[in-house]
């Protein structure tokens, strides 16, 4: 029995998507804060959290992005032919967010309110509509034969605006816990008062996804409900409700690290809860990962160079989170 390659790139991928959203979610998410804090001081230790990391965050999204095209070529272009906007939207937003976060610190005084602008503008777009696009992709792309046969606005429909809404409330959830563990004083006390009203924004989104996806599709309830798996499955939402418990208690009393971690727990399990209710398809409902493969020698050779490289993102991305870890202040940077 051979080596079931395309099972593996879908890991891959599956993982370089989800580092994508848990590390950059949390920066975008400062850019959504910015509005909750107008003090300038207060505005650039935000900043300065994130300034070491935020530009190797998108390594992820590219290696997800050219994963995706050379183990499964069928699904890359059906579903970029039916998300062309949401994702040409999101990519002007990170350019505007990632611009503003360069020339916010050499801009003069009466200009910075403009670069500000970008930054909220640049972040709220990128947030919204990635969002878009995963309710999108989960609502279903339709296909005839082995290509795209919607239209150019088929993504304008409930359940990506829903799903929009729920990953820029996941993105403030993650920014305002990351803030929490990583300032003190005023800022912080803000943003554990931010975080309490998202924790609980989350809990619904999370709710009425999980309520809506099984209704409008009934393979999905059927994966979810049916004997035994509704046994083998039962843990994620139980733990969803066990780590907005944590994340709640853990605001009350006086807050570092537990909320970020519950946060990031929750969003994982949100995205795996979305893996499972689409597995094994890759362009949901129709397309499998099998059928949308490559050639598994395409798929091997382009596989030996991901294991090579993979090892030495994941290091040199623990390495620079855990060299610039500590708390960060607006004037001295980190101590």
């Amino acid at each position: 029995m051979g080596i079931d390659t395309s099972v593996i790139w879908a890991v891959i991928i599956f993982f370089a998507v989800f580092m994508y959203v848990l590390l950059d979610g949390f920066d975008l998410g400062i850019g959504m804060l910015f509005p909750f804090a107008r003090d300038k001081r207060d505005r650039d230790t935000m900043m300065n959290t994130v300034a070491p990391v935020w530009d190797g965050n998108e390594t992820w999204l590219v290696l997800g992005g050219e994963g995706l095209l050379a183990a499964f070529p069928v699904a890359y272009s059906i579903i970029l032919s039916g998300l062309y906007l949401p994702l040409i939207f999101m990519l002007i937003g990170l350019v505007f967010r990632g611009v503003a976060f360069e020339f916010r610190f050499k801009a003069k005084e009466h200009e910075r309110h403009l670069w500000d602008k970008a930054f909220i503008g640049g972040s709220v777009t990128a947030a919204f509509f990635q969002g878009v696009s995963l309710g999108a992709f989960l609502d279903g792309i339709a296909v005839s034969g082995r290509s795209y046969a919607g239209g150019p606005v088929d993504w304008i429909a409930p359940f990506p605006l829903l799903a929009g809404a729920g990953v820029m409330i996941a993105y403030t959830l993650l920014g305002s816990t990351w803030l929490i563990m990583k300032t003190e004083g005023e800022l912080h006390r803000r943003m554990v008062q931010v975080a309490r009203p998202f924790a609980l924004l989350l809990l619904g989104a999370i709710v009425a996804v999980s309520i809506w996806t099984p209704l409008r599709d009934p393979a999905v309830a059927d994966r979810w409900f049916s004997f035994p798996n509704i046994v083998f499955l039962a843990p994620v939402p139980i733990l969803v409700l066990l780590f907005i418990t944590i994340l709640l208690r853990s605001l009350r009393r006086q807050p570092h690290r537990w909320p970020f971690v519950a946060s990031l727990a929750l969003v994982f399990l949100g995205y795996s809860g979305m893996a499972i209710s689409i597995w094994p398809h890759i362009v949901p409902p129709h397309i499998s990962i099998w059928e949308a493969a490559s050639p598994p020698s395409s798929q091997g050779f382009a596989l030996v160079g991901t294991l090579f490289i993979l090892p030495i993102i994941l290091m040199y991305t623990m390495w620079s989170y855990w060299v610039f870890r500590g708390k960060v202040k607006a004037d001295a940077g980190y101590h």
